[in-house]
């Protein structure tokens, strides 16, 4: 297991299981899709790496493109009002879609996504997140494929940031108290 790095209160998630779990997703993602075009959305920027890894363990081709969106609302908290920041490149009309998401917490950005996507009329969209937070949702978005299901901390590593850092963390570690806004001390 990695060392804890300097910020990281708890490892959630050690180096290992993510691996194993990238694996595991990447299987069934190949299985479910043979002999099927497949085009990878990843959201940006938490995705990145996750999306990576996830590429690598799929057996079949696979074509990739990237969305950035900015949700506004409290810096911890969506709002569901979101912005596309980087809209795609490829045209999806016709295409099976599967969307690659860090984390699902209230589901009010991934729910818009899904909307804006399905309207572009693609084959078939799903989504594939490697965390989810069940008791943060506020809107229930179906997600096809999961990692892991995590409680209600804040997550840092493994492409998940605190203020654009811990993203190159290989595991998936809890923020230290000391350092979430408004956190009790």
């Amino acid at each position: 297991m990695s060392e804890v790095s300097h910020g990281v209160g708890e490892i959630l998630i050690d180096e290992t299981s993510v691996k194993e779990r990238v694996a595991a997703l990447g299987a069934e993602i190949s299985a479910d899709y043979a002999g099927r075009d497949l085009l990878l959305v990843g959201v940006l920027k938490g995705a990145v790496f996750f999306m990576a890894d996830l590429m690598r363990e799929l057996s079949i081709p696979c074509e990739i493109d990237f969305m950035a969106i900015s949700s506004y609302g409290a810096a911890t908290d969506s709002s569901g009002v979101v912005r596309i920041l980087k809209d795609l490149d490829i045209n999806i009309a016709g295409r099976n879609v599967i969307v690659v998401e860090d984390i699902i917490d209230s589901g009010l950005t991934l729910s818009y996504l899904m909307r804006n996507l399905q309207a572009r009329k693609p084959a078939s969209l799903e989504v594939c997140a490697l965390l989810t937070k069940p008791e943060r949702r506020e809107i229930e978005v179906p997600v096809r494929y999961v990692g892991f299901e995590i409680p209600n901390k804040f997550v840092i590593g493994y492409g998940l940031d605190f203020a654009e850092r811990y993203r190159n963390l290989p595991y998936i570690g809890v923020l230290h108290p000391d350092l979430i806004p408004g956190a009790p001390h």
